[in-house]
């Protein structure tokens, strides 16, 4: 799939981007509880096959006027229907931020950085892992709450990592003017790795059992992954798909934080039928934690079905 992104679209897109002007996350760190006061968990392992996968929560924000991000192309009426049908508010929504750990062939890949206020390592701390301990950074694509944890101080928060993104992606935010929000973090937090970095285009493998797929729209070089072990898939889909109810059952609506909203719908709807069809798990960046599930269709679109005990481990 081609994608030609202006900069007004990159500029458009970058104002409405997840938490620009929301309100303050919290963080993993800072015991994020359920509707009951218990500490949620923060870091959550599955097995698929051989290859240990482990979900981490980097921080949750509750968000007002979703309609606005969701459905930008319906009424109000149907937002409030379809909304009120699935046993969520129209008015508010909360946000997951979860990047993925991978233990592969003896090496951690670890897929996004999140926001970059102190949640990941404490996840990572949570499954047992430092930051030493990281061999490959993937990037899907470079928004702020995925490239924000690259950097710590200044330093690289993994210093013995190799770094994987898509060279798209990368050539588009880094052509940049100073100023633009995306550009400007792009080039303090991405651009003095690159010399440890791979770049990548469609189908690429990144490491055993890891192979790259293109599903541009939300940014222009915007990639899921899907793996593979012992005879098993699952696909992480990274910004896909942005809300378990609103993208799944309608993935035409228009959403705020695709930059290329018809390819974005396009590779939404390959995707999702794709995993429905031949019944392969996904892991989405922003669904709720631990942001595993599987994919079923319904009518015109489909339906997120949260994991229970399917994936064991």
């Amino acid at each position: 799939m081609t994608v030609s992104m202006t900069r007004r679209a990159a500029l458009t897109g970058a104002a409405t981007l997840p938490l620009a002007g929301a309100a303050t996350p919290v963080l993993a760190g800072s015991e994020p509880q359920d509707d009951a006061g218990a500490a949620m968990p923060i870091a959550r392992t599955f097995t698929l096959g051989e290859m240990p996968v482990t979900t981490l929560l980097d921080a949750t924000a509750l968000r007002e006027g979703p309609k606005e991000i969701f459905g930008g192309n319906v009424s109000e009426e149907e937002f409030r229907k379809v909304s009120e049908e699935n046993f969520i508010s129209s008015e508010a929504a909360q946000f997951y931020f979860t990047p993925t750990l991978v233990e592969t062939d003896g090496e951690l890949v670890l897929f996004d950085t999140g926001l970059g206020q102190g949640g990941l390592p404490r996840a990572l701390a949570a499954a047992g892992v430092t930051p030493e301990a990281i061999d490959v950074v993937v990037i899907t694509h470079m928004h702020p709450d995925h490239i924000g944890g690259l950097m710590t101080d200044g330093a690289p928060t993994f210093p013995n990592a190799r770094y994987v993104m898509g060279a798209t992606e990368y050539n588009f935010w880094s052509a940049m003017d100073p100023g633009h929000r995306v550009g400007d973090l792009v080039a303090q937090n991405v651009t003095p790795l690159t010399e440890r970095t791979t770049f990548i285009e469609d189908g690429a493998r990144v490491a055993s059992g890891i192979t790259a797929v293109a599903s541009h729209g939300h940014t222009p070089g915007h990639m899921c992954f899907m793996l593979d072990s012992g005879g098993r898939q699952l696909m992480l889909t990274a910004d896909l798909a942005n809300h378990y109810v609103w993208s799944f059952a309608h993935p035409d609506w228009a959403v705020s934080f695709d930059a290329d909203k018809p390819a974005a719908t396009q590779s939404r709807r390959q995707v999702l039928r794709m995993l429905a069809a031949d019944r392969v798990p996904m892991i989405g960046y922003h669904m709720p934690f631990p942001a595993a599930g599987f994919v079923e269709t319904r009518g015109d679109g489909f339906r997120y079905v949260p994991v229970s005990y399917q994936l064991m481990g």
